[in-house]
């Protein structure tokens, strides 16, 4: 008898395991319900990385206690002189809040739970998150979520492939207004939209890639997918992109390189307008990671991401032929074509 309840009990627990595994990853990495989520950080060139290990290890209210950063490995861009030089500097930071410091991405991923890709070189992304897919871990890619959009498809794809939960996002999507009016809380039907953000370029990106991310994510925020055309008028200190959704709503962009660092935005709606702003900083943003990392379910969806670079890189592409319309289709079919040819 005493035996048969044994097997019981092993049957039982054997039973519970397979129910509460969750769907994505191996089962062995990944914490219980009752443990901390162990956070790791690659790249530590950019003060995103300072700044989100400081809002998740220093407090332990609501969904911010289920998680601590412990681990980082430093070496983000190989080549952005404002980057690297950082490294030092970020690396005692985090240090300083109890997070340890590897020489590897596979040391690293041998610690954590999850992944916060920070490294701020589009450059590098593609290369640094397939040993984090392959582990199964789940992972916030920070904007850019690559340094082309040939780039950014082969990301999405290989997270397809080992059926990993990622995203990537621009805090400026949580400025104030900005989710409500998404919602429906607020104008009613969206009309139109405006953005404005710094759009300071890097030689090693696209010209929006790098800075004008966070308007051009804002807009999208608010008007959502479905642009077809985009045009560009470019000057040394601005930019203006124009986009025209099917719907024959118009949303544009305002980069800019001279004048006040600043974000902000306005979204037209069918009942009221309402600005855009002001700038909440990083903590709607991490929450929303953190909720992620608990769900295995993305805030932003692959389709709208992939929209979002096509748009930008649908306005180099207006650019280089004088202001001239470019269809964001052809832009997508292009890099999809060009991510076919190096699987």
């Amino acid at each position: 008898m005493g035996s048969f309840r044994r097997v019981t009990l092993c049957l039982a627990v054997a039973l519970c395991a397979v129910v509460l595994t969750p769907l994505w990853g191996p089962a062995a990495a990944q914490p219980s319900a009752d443990d901390v989520v162990r956070v790791g950080i690659i790249g530590l060139d950019t003060s995103h990385s300072p700044a989100f290990t400081e809002l998740i290890n220093t407090s332990d209210a609501g969904l911010f206690g289920s998680f601590k950063v412990v681990a980082a490995y430093p070496k983000g861009s190989l080549v952005i002189e404002s980057s690297y030089s950082r490294i030092p500097e970020y690396t005692e930071a985090v240090q300083g809040f109890g997070v340890e410091i590897v020489d590897s991405i596979e040391a690293l991923l041998d610690r954590v739970d999850v992944v916060l890709l920070e490294t701020n070189d589009g450059q590098r992304h593609l290369e640094q998150v397939l040993p984090v897919l392959e582990a199964g871990k789940p992972v916030f890619v920070d904007k850019p979520i690559a340094a082309s959009l040939a780039d950014a498809v082969r990301i999405f794809d290989a997270a397809e492939e080992h059926g990993v939960p990622l995203f990537s996002a621009s805090s400026l999507r949580y400025a104030k207004n900005a989710l409500a009016v998404r919602r429906g809380e607020q104008v009613g039907e969206v009309v139109g939209a405006t953005t404005y953000s710094p759009a300071l370029l890097e030689p090693h990106h696209p010209d929006l890639f790098w800075y004008g991310i966070h308007g051009v994510e804002l807009l999208y925020t608010v008007m959502g997918t479905g642009c077809e055309t985009v045009t560009r008028v470019s000057t040394d200190g601005t930019d203006v992109v124009v986009g025209t959704w099917g719907d024959g709503r118009i949303g544009t962009f305002r980069g800019m390189r001279t004048g006040p660092h600043d974000y902000g935005g306005t979204a037209f709606g069918a009942e009221e307008i309402v600005p855009l702003g002001p700038y909440q900083g990083y903590e709607p943003l991490v929450e929303d990671i953190l909720t992620f990392f608990k769900t295995g379910e993305p805030p932003v969806s692959r389709e709208e991401t992939l929209e979002i670079y096509a748009f930008m890189a649908a306005a180099d592409a207006s650019k280089r032929q004088g202001g001239a319309p470019v269809r964001v289709q052809r832009v997508l079919d292009d890099a999809y074509a060009a991510a076919s040819q190096s699987n």
